[in-house]
């Protein structure tokens, strides 16, 4: 039953080109655009790529340039932000270079918007002194965004062009109830972040399918969750490289955002109880391990969700096992092998 669930929804791609240790942040670029290659070959529906600031170990700051590379070299699979933090940026701006993009690859562009910063307060405060105005401005500039994008808008003093006429689709990201209810009243498909904020997913969903208003753009809800995926050929490999990236939300917890380290044999000798906790909590939903361990969890929980559509996150140091566990994660969705 599991692999027929699992064989009826989409999986898709969620990547902030993260740095690891030794690498520098083309490195990071230049393997994210072909992990993007790659995915496409085994059917992933999306490629997103998170918007961060001033961290050592995330090159993804300018998310718009980085979808531009990686739409470059690839021919189908869709291409967008997950997300763009819109308080940080005018909505006019953002309509320009997501409608740049979807005029160059057309209906390959997705535009994913959330409302938190994307970084540090100090941070955010130079990136946008007015911000906390824009948060609470976030509903009416997604709808602004809308009239940009929409062929009705040519009559107007102010217009993209580029991204007139090209009706990106919209779609709301976000890890709480708040997220959920203007998704809901938008009319707009709902990404969770449940990749690392995991708490109220529960709610969250119940809520935005309850509460959902047809639009234009979308009839009946549609949820993704996002999930942190690190597959290998047995449960004991994945685990091994699963290291690297609990110490990397390690750095989460200590405030150390240093470029992702190597795999490490023993956790214990790198964390303290209550960093080994508060990680724990964070990546509730993560699946690790072979491909017969992911099917039969990941079933479940795409059971226990009503997902529509899987987005995995898969921080791994070696490129090539990276990419590997993209491959057995698409096949374990397909209902290929180890069945």
């Amino acid at each position: 039953m599991g692999s027929d669930l699992l064989q009826d929804i989409k999986y898709s791609v969620l990547d902030l080109a993260v740095i690891t240790e030794g690498q520098s942040p083309a490195d990071a670029i230049h393997n994210s655009r072909d992990l993007a290659k790659q995915v496409e070959k085994m059917g992933y529906t999306r490629f997103w790529m998170a918007e961060h600031h001033n961290m050592e170990n995330i090159a993804s700051s300018a998310t718009s340039v980085l979808l531009g590379y990686v739409a470059e070299a690839t021919d189908s699979i869709r291409i967008g932000s997950g997300g763009v933090m819109l308080p940080n940026h005018s909505p006019l701006i953002i309509a320009e270079q997501f409608g740049t993009l979807a005029t160059l690859y057309p209906n390959r562009i997705d535009l994913g918007l959330g409302r938190a910063p994307g970084t540090d307060k100090a941070t955010a405060q130079a990136i946008r002194p007015d911000r906390m105005q824009q948060v609470r401005q976030f509903p009416n500039n997604v709808r602004q965004l809308q009239q940009y994008f929409s062929e009705h808008h040519n009559e107007n003093t102010i217009r993209a062009v580029p991204g007139e006429g090209t009706n990106i689709p919209l779609w709301i990201l976000g890890s709480s109830t708040d997220s959920a209810r203007l998704a809901a009243a938008m009319g707009l498909p709902y990404v969770f972040a449940s990749h690392f904020s995991p708490q109220q997913l529960d709610s969250a969903l119940r809520i935005y399918r309850k509460e959902f208003q047809p639009s234009e753009q979308l009839d009946e809800p549609y949820v993704i969750p996002c999930v942190n995926v690190i597959a290998a050929d047995t449960d004991k490999q994945a685990e091994w490289l699963a290291t690297s990236f609990k110490q990397m939300f390690m750095g989460v917890v200590t405030g150390e955002r240093k470029p992702m380290p190597p795999p490490v044999d023993d956790m214990n000798t790198v964390w303290n109880l209550q960093q080994k906790m508060a990680v724990k909590q964070m990546l509730t939903y993560s699946f690790i391990g072979s491909k017969e361990t992911i099917k039969k969890e990941l079933s479940d929980f795409v059971e226990e969700t009503e997902a529509d559509e899987i987005m995995i996150a898969s921080y791994i140091y070696d490129h090539q096992q990276r990419i590997k566990s993209h491959r057995l994660f698409a096949e374990l969705m397909q209902g290929k092998d180890g069945d």
